[in-house]
């Protein structure tokens, strides 16, 4: 009980490894193994071992349903990417770079539709709750998804519509991920919900710290900083730049970001130095620090030991820079 992090996801790689693709036709399936050879942390399909490890659980039961959580995971990045017009994912050309965007698409259906597929293997009690709990969390992904994209043309996006985007886009699939696990591990509703808590502060928590090292990062994050501020992302660093520039009738942020021709490293550094004056980096680790402080309050409810997760706080969110 309690295994460590590496080792449950050292058992999934290589569950993944025996489940890779191998029909035919080579279109629809081969992008699937390259996006799934991707590698990545395989933290979502590892939080379902570590979920149904906690209760008591036997790990193998949970191991369809890890898989189930990997698929839908990589069915969303294959078309999160073709919806930003991405062409590197982990280093390496996006699907439908290295393809075309039709077989790109219709891989990322397959894709989730094998992930429904793996929930039928458990019995009918269990197979319910746990397609009901993907299913709405699949909604909500695509809410998320589509509030993000929505962003993109706005200057007046509020603080709490941005929570809400990446609660909906990032944080409740790792809570769904956790919930699923707990189910099958055999914890009870008031211990689910507790974790699902968990995951879902842990998950807002992790994306705000994100958007403090695409800014503020160094080598840490090993890619160019400053990369949001190019592309006028809104993060909740430019949000509240924008409100207390507006408070303070202070024109030079919206100057830079209607700006359609710039030198790019003159405007990551212009923004800067306005995050600076304004101490938004100080603002966002504040609300960072909230909902790791609520995730751990959730966590430490449920009346189980669970080290590893509280350990995962640091791994994830407590990043240096």
């Amino acid at each position: 009980m309690n295994k460590s992090l590496n080792s449950l996801k050292e058992i999934f790689e290589q569950y993944l490894e025996s489940h890779r693709f191998k029909k035919a036709p080579a279109a629809l399936y081969e992008p699937n193994n390259y996006i799934l050879d991707l590698g990545g942390k395989r933290l979502r399909p590892t939080l379902v071992l570590m979920a149904c490890d906690l209760f008591g659980g036997v790990i193998e039961k949970a191991l369809p349903a890890a898989l189930t959580i990997e698929f839908f995971h990589s069915f969303s990045l294959i078309h999160d990417d073709i919806i930003d017009e991405a062409e590197i994912r982990r280093g390496q050309p996006t699907v439908h770079k290295k393809y075309n965007t039709n077989d790109a698409i219709l891989s990322g259906d397959v894709l989730l539709i094998y992930a429904y597929k793996y929930l039928t293997t458990y019995d009918a009690s269990l197979q319910k709750q746990l397609i009901t709990d993907l299913t709405e969390t699949a909604i909500e992904v695509c809410e998320g998804q589509s509030m993000d994209t929505s962003f993109e043309s706005r200057n007046d996006v509020l603080e709490a519509e941005y929570i809400e985007m990446i609660r909906l886009k990032t944080a409740v699939l790792l809570a769904a991920s956790l919930r699923m696990g707990a189910i099958i591990g055999g914890a009870g509703k008031e211990e689910t919900d507790l974790l699902y808590a968990y995951g879902e502060n842990l998950g807002v928590a992790f994306q705000i710290q994100d958007d403090i090292l695409d800014t503020f990062g160094g080598d840490l994050v090993g890619k160019q900083i400053g990369g949001d501020i190019l592309q006028n992302k809104k993060t909740l660093l430019l949000i509240r730049a924008q409100e207390m520039s507006k408070k303070n009738n202070d024109t030079s942020l919206s100057t830079w970001l209607n700006k359609s021709q710039f030198n790019s490293k003159e405007k990551i550094n212009a923004v800067k130095q306005l995050f600076d004056q304004y101490e938004v980096l100080k603002y966002a680790e504040a609300k960072r620090d909230s909902y790791v402080q609520k995730a751990i309050t959730a966590l430490r409810s449920i009346n189980q030991p669970a080290e590893p997760l509280e350990a995962l706080i640091d791994a994830l969110v407590m990043r240096t820079y």
